[in-house]
């Protein structure tokens, strides 16, 4: 009898022990682990990783989080709004003498000449505390327009336009001010995949200082940006994001989390929702050192008109190589596929000739061989592989100032 009673304790604690241990694994599952998950320690207890930091700090905030906020924080500042503004009677004088010659019982309807309208606007941000600004070519295109930059304090300057790029969708402003802030250049050379970012810009020229935040979603996108105004332009190795970058937000800058700028948003896809480029930074350096040092873009120049080869362009042409820059001249007379008394002319190079190389770098899509030579100055020599008729060959080309 006593071994019956014995048993039946025993099962009944076992069950209760089922019972208890069921009840504390749910809550632990709904409770503890999440609190637990949420901190360093906790992961470590719990022997998981992840590559997300999703721990809270003291203020309750999340930790990436914190860190787009540090990071507007401390580059809002330095991001600026560009208003371009017309003289009414410039924008009549571009419309026709119908609009022009408006008069009703003689009394005329043309405004006066100082009248000014803002027809338009785009960001930029300070890279020198004396008040130099970069943006886009297409920002500040009109050379017959007024600019007016807007600090983040809501302080207004005017801007003269200090250099527009021949080649790239990059321009130059300076306003007359002092201790202004500056941004930190990155390394867009290190840039990643998946790669946090954040986009701050004056949003269809109306929100100022708008922030987005998304991923890299592509390196080394060649497109063509550009608008009925200002014409297009072809962008080799931008950086495609999702962030959202609207317009007015052109200009600005393409920041990582350690607050340092990356980009400069430039082109939204037409074709897709959450599909926007920037130009690399390190595109940019060379330009922005151009200006601070002689007071305009200096660009390095060869003089030679091409066409980038792929594996279709080598199928048409009946060609060896399915890299490289074919020299060809254009349809019109004065599209010579050698400038005379150019670099390239000197050096000898000649119509259908195919570079291949530039200082031991392959000339292919992702090394377009204008991106190639822009990494150097005006004076520096080249080592150039070429082919000329089946045959390979190298030369020295002394590379000169670009002056279109």
């Amino acid at each position: 009898m006593q071994k019956k009673e014995l048993r039946g304790y025993l099962a009944l604690i076992i069950i209760i022990s089922l019972f208890v241990g069921a009840l504390g694994g749910a809550l632990g599952s709904l409770f503890l682990r999440p609190y637990l998950m949420n901190r360093s320690w906790g992961q470590e207890f719990l022997g998981v990783s992840s590559n997300y930091n999703g721990s809270l700090n003291k203020d309750g905030i999340y930790q990436e989080d914190a860190a787009t906020i540090n990071t507007v924080k401390k580059v809002a500042p330095s991001v600026v709004s560009i208003v371009v503004s017309k003289a009414l009677e410039n924008i009549y004088n571009q419309t026709g003498p119908d609009i022009v010659g408006l008069e009703n019982n003689g009394i005329t309807l043309k405004p006066e000449a100082k009248q000014t309208q803002e027809i338009g606007g785009g960001t930029g941000f300070i890279v020198s505390s004396d008040g130099l600004i970069v943006t886009n070519k297409h920002v500040v295109f009109d050379e017959t327009a007024e600019y007016t930059v807007i600090l983040n304090s809501s302080e207004k300057y005017p801007a003269k336009i200090i250099a527009r790029d021949v080649v790239s969708d990059l321009a130059l402003l300076k306003i007359e001010a002092t201790n202004l802030p500056v941004v930190d250049l990155g390394d867009s050379d290190n840039i990643e995949l998946g790669q946090t970012v954040i986009a701050i810009g004056n949003t269809f020229s109306e929100f100022r200082n708008t922030v987005t935040r998304g991923i890299i979603s592509g390196i080394d996108r060649r497109i063509t940006a550009g608008d009925y105004n200002s014409g297009a332009e072809i962008i080799d190795g931008a950086i495609q994001t999702d962030a959202a970058i609207n317009p007015g937000n052109s200009g600005g800058p393409l920041l990582n989390l350690f607050g340092q700028v990356i980009g400069i948003n430039t082109a939204i896809s037409q074709q897709g929702q959450s599909i926007s480029f920037a130009i690399p930074i390190n595109q940019a350096r060379s330009v922005i050192e151009s200006v601070k040092k002689f007071g305009r873009i200096v660009r390095p120049w060869i003089g030679v008109r091409y066409v980038q080869i792929d594996d279709a362009i080598a199928t048409e042409k009946g060609l060896n190589y399915t890299y490289g820059a074919l020299i060809l001249s254009g349809n019109d007379a004065d599209e010579t596929a050698i400038v005379p008394d150019s670099p390239a002319a000197a050096a000898g190079l000649q119509e259908k000739d195919i570079i291949l190389e530039v200082n031991g770098v392959k000339i292919d899509l992702e090394h377009p061989l204008l991106q190639e030579v822009n990494k150097y100055v005006p004076g520096d020599e080249i080592t150039v592989k070429y082919a000329r008729d089946k045959e390979e060959k190298t030369i020295t080309v002394k590379l000169a100032e670009r002056t279109k």
